[in-house]
Protein backbone atom coordinates (compact mmCIF):
# COMPACT_ATOMS: atom_id res chain seq x y z
CA UNK A 1 0.00 0.00 0.00
CA UNK A 2 1.62 3.40 -1.28
CA UNK A 3 1.58 6.14 1.67
CA UNK A 4 0.57 9.35 0.63
CA UNK A 5 1.98 12.06 1.61
CA UNK A 6 2.03 13.49 5.50
CA UNK A 7 1.05 17.16 4.61
CA UNK A 8 -1.87 15.67 2.86
CA UNK A 9 -3.18 13.11 5.23
CA UNK A 10 -3.28 15.31 8.17
CA UNK A 11 -5.08 17.95 6.06
CA UNK A 12 -8.58 15.43 5.41
CA UNK A 13 -12.09 16.63 6.51
CA UNK A 14 -12.84 13.62 8.74
CA UNK A 15 -9.07 14.09 10.60
CA UNK A 16 -10.43 16.76 12.95
CA UNK A 17 -13.33 14.05 14.71
CA UNK A 18 -12.35 11.85 17.19
CA UNK A 19 -14.66 9.15 16.26
CA UNK A 20 -12.55 8.69 13.02
CA UNK A 21 -9.15 9.48 14.90
CA UNK A 22 -9.95 6.39 16.88
CA UNK A 23 -10.93 4.22 14.24
CA UNK A 24 -7.73 4.67 12.48
CA UNK A 25 -5.93 4.54 15.35
CA UNK A 26 -7.68 0.38 15.88
CA UNK A 27 -7.30 -0.08 12.11
CA UNK A 28 -3.69 0.17 12.56
CA UNK A 29 -4.01 -2.17 16.14
CA UNK A 30 -5.37 -4.30 13.58
CA UNK A 31 -2.75 -5.00 11.14
CA UNK A 32 -0.17 -4.88 14.25
CA UNK A 33 -2.22 -7.79 15.86
CA UNK A 34 -2.36 -9.68 12.70
CA UNK A 35 1.04 -9.03 11.72
CA UNK A 36 -0.12 -6.97 8.69
CA UNK A 37 1.50 -3.51 10.01
CA UNK A 38 2.21 -0.83 7.44
CA UNK A 39 5.01 1.02 9.36
CA UNK A 40 3.25 4.33 7.86
CA UNK A 41 5.27 7.87 8.12
CA UNK A 42 8.86 6.41 8.99
CA UNK A 43 10.66 7.20 5.85
CA UNK A 44 13.14 10.38 5.46
CA UNK A 45 10.89 12.64 3.79
CA UNK A 46 8.49 12.10 6.32
CA UNK A 47 11.03 12.71 8.76
CA UNK A 48 11.97 16.24 7.01
CA UNK A 49 8.31 17.70 6.68
CA UNK A 50 8.21 17.08 10.53
CA UNK A 51 11.08 19.17 10.69
CA UNK A 52 9.25 22.24 11.16
CA UNK A 53 6.22 21.49 13.96
CA UNK A 54 4.28 18.50 14.31
CA UNK A 55 0.93 17.81 14.21
CA UNK A 56 -0.12 15.01 15.82
CA UNK A 57 -4.12 13.56 15.64
CA UNK A 58 -4.10 12.30 19.54
CA UNK A 59 -2.64 12.10 22.62
CA UNK A 60 -1.82 8.64 24.24
CA UNK A 61 -1.26 8.34 28.18
CA UNK A 62 0.11 4.86 28.32
CA UNK A 63 2.20 2.62 30.73
CA UNK A 64 6.07 3.02 30.55
CA UNK A 65 6.53 -1.23 30.26
CA UNK A 66 8.78 -1.64 27.50
CA UNK A 67 6.29 -3.97 25.49
CA UNK A 68 3.65 -1.42 25.09
CA UNK A 69 4.60 1.56 22.87
CA UNK A 70 1.78 2.89 21.48
CA UNK A 71 2.88 3.68 18.03
CA UNK A 72 4.06 0.39 17.46
CA UNK A 73 1.27 -1.30 18.98
CA UNK A 74 -1.51 1.38 17.01
CA UNK A 75 0.74 0.81 13.59
CA UNK A 76 1.42 4.57 13.51
CA UNK A 77 4.38 6.82 12.54
CA UNK A 78 6.42 10.04 13.25
CA UNK A 79 4.28 12.89 14.33
CA UNK A 80 0.79 11.15 14.22
CA UNK A 81 1.24 10.42 18.37
CA UNK A 82 1.88 12.74 21.37
CA UNK A 83 2.81 9.77 24.15
CA UNK A 84 3.33 10.07 27.87
CA UNK A 85 4.40 7.01 29.46
CA UNK A 86 4.45 6.38 33.14
CA UNK A 87 4.50 3.35 35.51
CA UNK A 88 0.97 2.17 35.67
CA UNK A 89 -0.28 5.67 33.58
CA UNK A 90 0.41 7.41 36.95
CA UNK A 91 -1.07 11.36 37.19
CA UNK A 92 1.52 14.07 38.69
CA UNK A 93 1.31 17.50 37.87
CA UNK A 94 4.00 16.89 34.96
CA UNK A 95 2.22 14.49 33.12
CA UNK A 96 -1.47 16.31 33.24
CA UNK A 97 0.62 19.73 32.19
CA UNK A 98 1.60 17.69 29.10
CA UNK A 99 -2.18 16.64 28.65
CA UNK A 100 -3.40 20.01 28.80
CA UNK A 101 -0.16 21.02 26.24
CA UNK A 102 -1.37 18.29 23.60
CA UNK A 103 -4.80 19.86 23.34
CA UNK A 104 -4.11 23.83 23.72
CA UNK A 105 -1.31 23.67 21.67
CA UNK A 106 -1.19 20.83 19.61
CA UNK A 107 -5.10 21.10 18.99
CA UNK A 108 -5.46 17.27 19.25
CA UNK A 109 -9.27 15.71 19.31
CA UNK A 110 -8.25 12.40 20.75
CA UNK A 111 -6.90 11.45 24.25
CA UNK A 112 -6.49 7.21 25.36
CA UNK A 113 -5.91 6.11 28.20
CA UNK A 114 -3.98 3.05 27.75
CA UNK A 115 -2.86 0.12 30.45
CA UNK A 116 -2.09 -3.34 29.85
CA UNK A 117 -2.26 -6.65 30.68
CA UNK A 118 0.07 -8.26 32.84
CA UNK A 119 1.03 -5.15 34.74
CA UNK A 120 3.86 -4.68 36.97
CA UNK A 121 2.35 -1.56 38.60
CA UNK A 122 -0.72 -3.37 39.34
CA UNK A 123 1.70 -6.31 40.99
CA UNK A 124 3.29 -3.92 42.73
CA UNK A 125 0.43 -2.06 44.05
CA UNK A 126 -0.94 -5.49 45.06
CA UNK A 127 2.34 -6.19 47.60
CA UNK A 128 2.30 -2.74 48.66
CA UNK A 129 -1.67 -3.38 49.76
CA UNK A 130 -0.48 -6.25 51.70
CA UNK A 131 1.79 -3.56 54.34
CA UNK A 132 -0.95 -1.52 54.40
CA UNK A 133 -3.23 1.13 53.16
CA UNK A 134 -3.11 2.35 49.95
CA UNK A 135 -2.97 6.12 51.03
CA UNK A 136 -0.25 5.85 53.69
CA UNK A 137 2.35 4.62 51.25
CA UNK A 138 5.29 6.33 49.99
CA UNK A 139 5.13 5.26 46.86
CA UNK A 140 2.84 6.97 43.97
CA UNK A 141 2.56 3.99 42.26
CA UNK A 142 0.94 2.34 45.24
CA UNK A 143 -1.07 4.83 46.29
CA UNK A 144 -2.71 5.57 42.43
CA UNK A 145 -2.74 2.23 41.85
CA UNK A 146 -3.76 0.53 45.11
CA UNK A 147 -6.95 2.62 45.42
CA UNK A 148 -7.88 1.91 41.84
CA UNK A 149 -7.97 -1.74 43.00
CA UNK A 150 -9.61 -1.03 46.52
CA UNK A 151 -12.47 0.26 44.58
CA UNK A 152 -12.69 -3.04 42.33
CA UNK A 153 -12.63 -4.75 45.52
CA UNK A 154 -15.63 -2.69 46.57
CA UNK A 155 -17.88 -3.63 43.56
CA UNK A 156 -16.40 -7.73 44.12
CA UNK A 157 -13.58 -7.61 41.09
CA UNK A 158 -10.82 -9.35 42.25
CA UNK A 159 -8.90 -10.52 39.44
CA UNK A 160 -5.60 -8.64 38.08
CA UNK A 161 -7.76 -8.41 34.89
CA UNK A 162 -10.60 -6.24 36.54
CA UNK A 163 -7.77 -4.21 38.44
CA UNK A 164 -6.53 -3.06 35.53
CA UNK A 165 -9.30 -2.22 34.11
CA UNK A 166 -10.62 -0.06 36.53
CA UNK A 167 -7.19 1.69 36.82
CA UNK A 168 -7.69 2.69 33.37
CA UNK A 169 -11.51 4.41 34.29
CA UNK A 170 -9.92 6.00 37.40
CA UNK A 171 -7.59 7.49 35.85
CA UNK A 172 -9.92 9.01 33.37
CA UNK A 173 -11.81 10.40 36.18
CA UNK A 174 -9.18 11.81 38.58
CA UNK A 175 -7.48 13.37 35.14
CA UNK A 176 -10.83 15.39 34.25
CA UNK A 177 -11.09 16.35 37.82
CA UNK A 178 -7.67 17.12 37.90
CA UNK A 179 -7.88 19.38 35.08
CA UNK A 180 -10.14 22.03 33.78
CA UNK A 181 -8.53 22.78 30.92
CA UNK A 182 -9.59 19.03 29.55
CA UNK A 183 -13.17 19.15 31.85
CA UNK A 184 -14.11 22.24 29.59
CA UNK A 185 -12.50 20.58 26.07
CA UNK A 186 -14.78 17.19 27.15
CA UNK A 187 -17.64 19.34 27.90
CA UNK A 188 -18.02 20.77 25.18
CA UNK A 189 -16.87 18.19 22.59
CA UNK A 190 -13.33 19.45 21.34
CA UNK A 191 -11.92 16.29 22.89
CA UNK A 192 -13.34 12.52 23.40
CA UNK A 193 -11.14 10.46 26.08
CA UNK A 194 -11.35 7.26 25.67
CA UNK A 195 -10.02 3.82 27.79
CA UNK A 196 -8.12 1.17 26.19
CA UNK A 197 -6.17 -2.20 27.62
CA UNK A 198 -3.43 -3.63 25.54
CA UNK A 199 -3.48 -7.78 25.59
CA UNK A 200 -0.10 -8.90 25.73
CA UNK A 201 -0.75 -11.77 24.18
CA UNK A 202 -2.74 -11.11 21.56
CA UNK A 203 -1.71 -7.79 20.59
CA UNK A 204 -5.17 -6.51 20.28
CA UNK A 205 -6.27 -3.61 21.99
CA UNK A 206 -9.39 -3.95 24.07
CA UNK A 207 -11.89 -1.06 24.57
CA UNK A 208 -12.88 -0.28 27.63
CA UNK A 209 -14.99 3.22 27.31
CA UNK A 210 -15.99 5.09 24.19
Amino acid sequence: MQQEDKATALERPDGDLATSTWSRMLAGNRRFSQGEAEHPWQDAETREQLIDGQHPFATVLSCSDSRVPPEIVFDQGLGDLFTIRTAGEILDEAVVASLEFSVQALHVNLIVVMGHEHCGAVQSALKGLSLGKAEDSDSIVVRQVGASIQTARESELDSSDDYERVHVARTIENLVERSTVLREAVASGQIMIVGSRYLLTTGKVEVLSF
